[in-house]
């Protein structure tokens, strides 16, 4: 457990100390200080139940990547998403949505964080529309793949598979959805949905491409005799995804505050938390032993950028996000429990489908 958390727990230390340090450094009062401490970690723990299918997702990408990939996204990645998603994201929203420079947008974020949660918040619409649409990619290409033959919900996936040979069919059912919800809004919001949520499936298919070009390479260099030790497609591919799944944690930090330090520190944690989670799973090879808990988190996926879609109109609370993905998850857990007992290992693969 200390070699998967070892680093979490150390990186928890240090930002608690920071915000101990900010806190007392702003208030110079210990219940002041205190309260903000409590905050970082409830926005750590919020991050984290947010994000624990994003952790199930990534362990199932990582552990078709060799081990120096595996290394440069528990790394680099983890830079890319404390610090730019974590920081740079939220400040870089402010300075495009208030049309200032980076450097006056960090200020506002540090002496006037009542404006900055303004200017973040009155984003939303964006962000719902690219994030909501691009984990509703994600989410709906797992499912519609005619070459899968495990089913968990079977009466519904197993149809889902079947559409696989319709070209673009998740693309048309998803244009479907982003339309239906822009129909809610007034036109200027209207708009700025529809564009973002066309952008973020622009940003899918770009990075599918790229994937696909990638393994396209690497064949060619393997028939050739070479050694191939690439992994940078679902490097790509993953620190999308994170992006995508930060988004309403950064827009839901800002419930409990909207100090851009205060939120940066508890978010970072539940990240780091979240990539620990990951390298246990591929490490302990769970996915392969619950065979369903794949399936749980590519629903939870899909209901999570339902949510987004839907939060454009709507203000849904971030506690039914979470609930939601731990229910599906904790279902596809316990249905992958169920299924062990009754085939134990030595059956029949006919037996193991019999679900």
């Amino acid at each position: 457990m200390l070699r998967n958390f070892g680093g979490s727990i150390a990186f928890t230390l240090v930002c608690l100390a920071l915000a101990a340090a900010y806190g007392w450094f702003q208030t110079a009062s210990v219940p002041a200080t205190l309260a903000m401490l409590w905050i970082v970690v409830m926005l750590s723990v919020l991050e984290i139940s947010l994000s624990f299918d994003n952790a199930v997702v990534n362990a199932a990408v990582l552990g078709e990547m060799d081990a120096v990939w595996q290394r440069r996204f528990l790394t680099w990645g983890m830079v890319i998403a404390v610090f730019g998603m974590r920081i740079v994201f939220p400040l870089a929203i402010v300075a495009i949505a208030a049309g200032m420079g980076p450097m006056e947008a960090l200020r506002i974020s540090l002496t006037e964080p009542a404006r900055y949660e303004a200017i973040v918040s009155s984003a939303h619409v964006g962000i719902a529309g690219f994030g909501g649409a691009f984990l509703a990619m994600v989410g709906l290409s797992f499912f519609f793949d005619g070459e899968k033959d495990v089913h968990w919900i079977t009466w519904l996936e197993s149809r889902l598979a079947r559409f696989a040979d319709i070209k673009a069919a998740e693309i048309a059912i998803l244009l479907m959805a982003v339309y239906g919800v822009s129909l809610l809004l007034p036109s200027a919001e209207a708009l700025t949905f529809l564009g973002a949520s066309a952008l973020g499936i622009v940003t899918f298919i770009v990075v599918e491409a790229i994937g696909t070009l990638l393994e396209m390479r690497e064949a060619a260099q393997q028939a050739a005799g070479q050694v191939v030790r690439s992994g940078l497609a679902g490097f790509l591919y993953l620190n999308v995804l994170d992006a995508s799944f930060s988004f309403d944690g950064v827009i839901g930090a800002f419930a409990l505050s909207n100090n851009m330090v205060v939120i940066a520190l508890g978010l970072s944690i539940g990240a780091m938390f979240v990539r620990s989670l990951t390298l246990l799973l591929v490490r302990t090879g769970t996915l392969a032993e619950y065979r369903y808990l794949e399936h749980g988190a590519f629903w939870a996926i899909i209901a999570l950028a339902a949510i987004m879609l839907i939060s454009a109109h709507i203000a849904i609370p971030e506690t039914v996000t979470g609930l939601i993905g731990a229910v599906l998850i904790g279902l596809s857990l316990w249905w992958s429990v169920r299924h062990n007992r009754r085939f134990p290992d030595g059956e029949i693969e006919d037996a193991l489908r019999a679900d």
